[in-house]
């Protein structure tokens, strides 16, 4: 008993938190089964290694600020023909995020651009690769105001750390020129250091008109674009199918707003 007090003693001290909550349990399942004791302790520490591979896959997915949980698993690629289900699955080896590639994902509201941005970017915390996602809005305001209160610098380090930085809903709404510039400085100081992956549903051709300046947005499209991956969707949206299966929308209705999205896909095939 004096052996086995000292053993847990040394655990705490050691921090080994979870090792110390089994230790009996794995005791007694080692004496039941005759267990050698190398077998019983390498049971242990693999209890203590998995609860601590936990703690930081949470912690990492909280900092990561994703809006929920999704993985490539529960993608419906069935749904979404247009989309090269072997590219994707090449995409979540993670070698663009190691080669500090980008990643574009086109294509109207709803088709799934986000779901494959939340799962790649949890592909990427599992694999010890930071993650962390803000929407664009949210973004260039931050960027903005940092810009006019002279601490760009400073704010810009919270978008640089992450290996993989997730730009969502880009092109939902306009940016003034000063937003535009401050996210030029981003893309500029990420470029070939870390990932980003874009979500949008705006062509190429019109960000010059959404960014308020062409020879911005040009600029921004030639440091995304050197080395990226483009992910072009046309397809129905995930949430008119859901509301067409739940009866809460006519077939006329489904039609017309089918027919919105398509006219407002934009027009880039992939590279």
């Amino acid at each position: 008993m004096i052996a086995l007090e000292q053993a847990r003693q040394h655990l705490e001290t050691l921090g080994l938190n979870q090792a110390v909550e089994v230790l009996d349990s794995c005791l007694d399942a080692a004496a039941r089964k005759q267990m050698p004791y190398p077998d019983m302790l390498a049971d242990l520490l693999g209890i203590e290694v998995a609860a601590r591979r936990e703690r930081y896959l949470t912690t990492r997915t909280r900092m990561a600020h994703l809006p929920f949980r999704r993985t490539l698993d529960q993608f419906d690629f069935g749904f979404q023909p247009s989309i090269d289900e072997r590219q994707v699955k090449e995409l979540a080896t993670l070698a663009f995020v190691s080669e500090a590639t980008n990643l574009l994902l086109l294509g109207p509201p709803g088709v799934g651009k986000t779901h494959l941005a939340v799962a790649l970017a949890l592909r990427s915390i599992e694999n010890g690769y930071g993650a962390y996602f803000v929407r664009a809005y949210d973004l260039m305001e931050d960027l903005r105001k940092a810009r006019a209160e002279h601490r760009l610098d400073r704010r810009m380090r919270v978008y640089l750390a992450p290996r993989v930085l997730i730009v969502d809903e880009f092109g939902i709404w306009p940016y003034d020129r000063d937003s535009a510039t401050a996210f030029f400085s981003l893309v500029s100081a990420r470029y070939e250091r870390g990932s980003i992956i874009l979500t949008s549903n705006k062509g190429f051709a019109e960000w010059g008109e959404l960014l308020g300046d062409s020879v911005i947005a040009t600029a921004i499209l030639d440091r995304l674009l050197h080395h990226s991956h483009v992910i072009n969707i046309r397809g129905e949206s995930y949430r008119l199918r859901d509301k067409r299966q739940a009866g809460l929308m006519t077939s006329q209705r489904l039609l017309n707003s089918s027919s919105e999205e398509h006219n407002n896909q934009p027009g880039v095939g992939q590279i």
